[in-house]
C-alpha cells in the first residue's frame, strides 16, 4: 500500500462529503499559517525522534508494533469527521462498522450468540466483564492465576470485589487443583483465565476448567487480550499450529476480551469485549435523554461502561478486517510468521554455549537468560540488565526486554541454579511483527555477540 496515496485519497474523498453540505467560511480564531504551522511542526517530528523503533524487526522488547497502513488510512479518514460511537447519533456509520467488526471476533472464537462492543483498552475491557460477573455473583469473589495480569488485581479493588490469586504451576500456568481447592470454599463466583500471560505468553487450562464451571457453578472470564488471536492457529498444520483444547474451550465460557491493537494490526486504543449471553445488557440499563434520540436501535452506548469513545477505532477495524479478516487464511498466516519465529529462536537458544532458554514458548515471546559462573541468581540478573542496555546502547542495536522472575518460578525450571536473591531478571523477545521471522538468526547472533563481550 502507498499510504501517502490513500491518505491522500482519504481528505479528498472526506472533502467531497463535505462539500455536499454546502461550502462555509472556517472561523478565523481556528486560522494558523504554514510558516507557523512549520515551526511547530519541525519541533513536534523532533521530539518524535525520541521513540524506540517499534517497526523494525531488530526491536523485540515490548508488545509494540506500528497498525497495518489499512488501519491507519481507516482511522484518519473517520476521524476527519469525528465519529462518537457512544451513540448511533453521534456515529451512526461507524457504529454499524463496530458491530460487524465485533461480530467477526466472537464468531472467530465460536460463539453463536454475543453481546459485545469496543473499547479503549484491555484494562477497561476486563473491568467491563468484571463488572457483569460481580452484578450476577454479588458477594463472591474473583479468582485469577498468580502471573495474571495486573488488571484483575486492580480492578477488583475498583469494584469492591475480593480477589483470589490462584497458584501456577511450573509452566506458569493457572493450577487446576489449587483452583478447586479455592472454588470448594464457596468463596469465588467467577473465574478469570488467561489465553496468552504478558509476561511469558503462557495460555492458561481453559478446557480443565469447563467441568468446574459446570461443578461450581462459577463464571468463566478468558482474558485473552494478547494472545486471543492465535485461535486462529488452534489445530493448525505445521510447527505454528497450537493444541486446540484451550482455545476450542473459550466458546462454551461466558466472556472474552482481545486487544485488536495488540495482534489485530490496530493503533492504541482498541479493545473488545465480548459476552455470550446477551441478556447480561442489562446490567447496563440508564437513560440519556439529550444523547438516544434519532433511533430506537440498541446505541453502543446502552451497552458499555465508557462514554465517548472514537469511531476511528471502528472504522480503522472495519476496515482491515476486509482486507486481513479473522480466519486462519487472513490475520492467522500473519501470527505463523511470529509464532514459527519465536520457535526458531527457541531452537537457536537451546543449541547456545552462552545463553539458556527460561521456558519453551507457547506463543511469540520468547524467554531466555545468559549463562554465567558461577550459576546464580545475582549473577543472572546483572548479565540480563547489561545485555539490555548495551543491546540499545550498540551502533548495532537490538531491543529486548526483561521479566523479573520470582526465586521459586526461576528454580522450579533451573534448579542448578544457586538461589542467593529472591529473583532474577530474564530476557523476553516479542517477536509479535511477522518481518520476525527474517530476522531470527540476526536477532540471535546479536544477543550472543553481547552475551560473550562481558
Amino acid at each position: 500500500m502507498d499510504l501517502q496515496h490513500w491518505l491522500g485519497r482519504a481528505t479528498h474523498a472526506i472533502q467531497d462529503w463535505a462539500d455536499t453540505f454546502g461550502t462555509y467560511e472556517p472561523h478565523p480564531s481556528l486560522h494558523v499559517d504554514d510558516d507557523r504551522f512549520a515551526d511547530a511542526f519541525g519541533e513536534f517530528t523532533g521530539r518524535l525522534e525520541d521513540n524506540y523503533p517499534f517497526f523494525h524487526p531488530h526491536y523485540a522488547g515490548q508488545m509494540l508494533k506500528p497498525p497495518h497502513p489499512a488501519a491507519v488510512v481507516g482511522y484518519l479518514t473517520a476521524m476527519l469527521i469525528n465519529p462518537n460511537n457512544h451513540a448511533l447519533d453521534g456515529g451512526p456509520a461507524t457504529a454499524a462498522m463496530e458491530r460487524e467488526a465485533v461480530a467477526q471476533l466472537a464468531t472467530m472464537f465460536g460463539y453463536d450468540t454475543h453481546l459485545g462492543h469496543l473499547t479503549t483498552s484491555g484494562t477497561i475491557a476486563n473491568l467491563e466483564a468484571l463488572f457483569v460477573a460481580r452484578e450476577l455473583h454479588p458477594g463472591r469473589g474473583v479468582a485469577y492465576s498468580a502471573d495474571a495480569h495486573y488488571t484483575h488485581g486492580r480492578m477488583c479493588h475498583v469494584l469492591g470485589v475480593k480477589g483470589h490469586p490462584v497458584r501456577t504451576d511450573d509452566r506458569g500456568r493457572l493450577d487446576p487443583h489449587a483452583l478447586e481447592d479455592l472454588l470448594r470454599t464457596g468463596d469465588v463466583g467467577t473465574v478469570v483465565l488467561t489465553a496468552g500471560t504478558t509476561g511469558l505468553g503462557v495460555v492458561d487450562p481453559i478446557h480443565q476448567a469447563l467441568a468446574l464451571k459446570e461443578r461450581y457453578g462459577v463464571r468463566l472470564h478468558v482474558d485473552a487480550a494478547y494472545g486471543g488471536f492465535f485461535t486462529l492457529l488452534a489445530g493448525a498444520d505445521g510447527p505454528e499450529g497450537l493444541p486446540a483444547e484451550p482455545w476450542r474451550a473459550i466458546a462454551r465460557c461466558d466472556s472474552i476480551v482481545v486487544d485488536p491493537h495488540k495482534h489485530g494490526l490496530q493503533p492504541y486504543g482498541c479493545g473488545a469485549v465480548l459476552f455470550r449471553d446477551p441478556e447480561v445488557g442489562r446490567f447496563y440499563l440508564h437513560d440519556s435523554p439529550y444523547t438516544y434520540f434519532t433511533s430506537t436501535e440498541l446505541h453502543l452506548g446502552e451497552i458499555s461502561l465508557e462514554c465517548s469513545r472514537a469511531g476511528a477505532s471502528a472504522a480503522a477495524l472495519w476496515l482491515t478486517l476486509r482486507l486481513l479478516p479473522p480466519t486462519p487464511d487472513g490475520l492467522g498466516r500473519i501470527l505463523a510468521a511470529g509464532r514459527r519465529a519465536a520457535l526458531e529462536w527457541a531452537d537457536l537458544i537451546t543449541a547456545s554455549d552462552v545463553l539458556e532458554l527460561y521456558q519453551p514458548p507457547e506463543l511469540d515471546i520468547v524467554s531466555y537468560f545468559p549463562v554465567v559462573e558461577p550459576a546464580t541468581l545475582t549473577g543472572t540478573d546483572a548479565a540480563s540488565a547489561r545485555i539490555l542496555a548495551e543491546g540499545m546502547a550498540s551502533e548495532n542495536p537490538v531491543f529486548l526486554s526483561t521479566l523479573k522472575a520470582g526465586r521459586e518460578d526461576f528454580t522450579a525450571r533451573h534448579p542448578k541454579i544457586t538461589a542467593d536473591a529472591d529473583g532474577a531478571r530474564i530476557l523476553r523477545s516479542v517477536l509479535m511483527k511477522p518481518e520476525s521471522e527474517h530476522h531470527v538468526k540476526h536477532l540471535h547472533t546479536r544477543v550472543e555477540q553481547i552475551a560473550r563481550s562481558r
